[in-house]
């Protein structure tokens, strides 16, 4: 098994930890207070991530200027509303919720992109939408706006990511990273001071670790999707929900019910279902120019051959 894969296990384990270190603070602090440090303290790991060759002065250097703005406060957005769903609905259905993240994505792909996307996927993304609604139950209940919030979290995300893909081949990496985190201090920031409280010894422990372990969370994703095709890293993303049962009852004992439960396994059925299809073309799309390659008269570099349009 690739030691990129182990590196997943641990980013996305990592995650939750500074995650439910988040929901812990509840409403002692607001939510641009809590996002400021968690910014600031995870800029530490990354210090060491700095990709060779590059230095941080040339962040500014950018090529899509606007794209990259957009990217920086699609950031904010997501980081601050999945900040105030985590402190005021469980940890389980906050997650649920993000986790519609690859709906948006797949939409937006199409409208933006121009992406072909087959009925199997759209089937398995319709799918994980009710696993969702099983595990939210509107109508059925009293949502709150950690709901919403929740919800929106995931359109910024997948925002975020579709501009990702446009800009990551022209953009520098120290660009990727230092913006994106520049906003989240300066916006939070500006946006704590009219009710800022000053955090307790105890309190800033609790930041410093869970800003810490967000970062490292990042640099260990980066190392596994160097280690491991991303068709194996993908799937391990569910560890979060493993983790958000377990940390949900553990601290602060909240326990889904049954329905939540099976919505759950639907959400996470479909996302591996999805993630499997992709990883089998990828593998079939390889093996073919493989095939092609080997040929005469075929061209002797791989990397000139491309498989099947799919």
């Amino acid at each position: 098994m690739p030691v990129g894969v182990y590196y997943a296990v641990v980013a996305y384990s990592v995650y939750s930890c500074g995650d439910a270190i988040i929901k812990g603070f509840g409403q002692s602090l607001s939510v641009f207070e809590i996002g400021f440090f968690i910014a600031l303290f995870s800029l530490i790991p990354a210090v060491f991530a700095k990709p060779r060759g590059e230095r941080w002065r040339d962040s500014f250097r950018l090529t899509h200027k606007g794209l990259v703005h957009l990217r920086s406060f699609s950031g904010v957005a997501s980081s601050t509303l999945v900040t105030y769903a985590f402190v005021t609905i469980p940890f389980a259905e906050t997650y649920s919720l993000v986790f519609m993240m690859p709906l948006f994505i797949t939409v937006m792909s199409v409208l933006i992109l121009k992406e072909r996307v087959d009925l199997v996927r759209w089937a398995m993304l319709a799918l994980g939408l009710l696993g969702v609604m099983l595990v939210v139950r509107p109508g059925f209940r009293d949502l709150q706006l950690g709901h919403l919030a929740a919800l929106c979290c995931a359109f910024f995300g997948a925002t975020s990511t579709t501009v990702l893909r446009i800009i990551a081949p022209s953009e520098k990496r120290v660009t990727l990273i230092a913006l994106p985190a520049i906003y989240l201090i300066v916006v939070n920031a500006v946006l704590m001071a009219p009710g800022f409280v000053m955090p307790t010894i105890p309190q800033f422990g609790l930041l410093a670790a869970s800003g810490s372990l967000v970062g490292l969370g990042h640099i260990l994703l980066i190392a596994a999707t160097r280690n491991a095709p991303a068709s194996q890293v993908a799937p391990l993303q569910y560890v979060q929900i493993i983790w958000a049962i377990g940390l949900g009852a553990f601290f602060f004992f909240e326990y889904p019910g049954l329905l939540a439960y099976i919505g759950l396994a639907v959400v996470v059925l479909s996302g591996l279902v999805n993630v499997f299809i992709d990883g089998a073309r990828t593998r079939i799309a390889g093996r073919f120019a493989e095939y092609r390659a080997r040929r005469p008269g075929s061209p002797t570099d791989i990397t000139e051959v491309q498989g099947p349009e799919i």
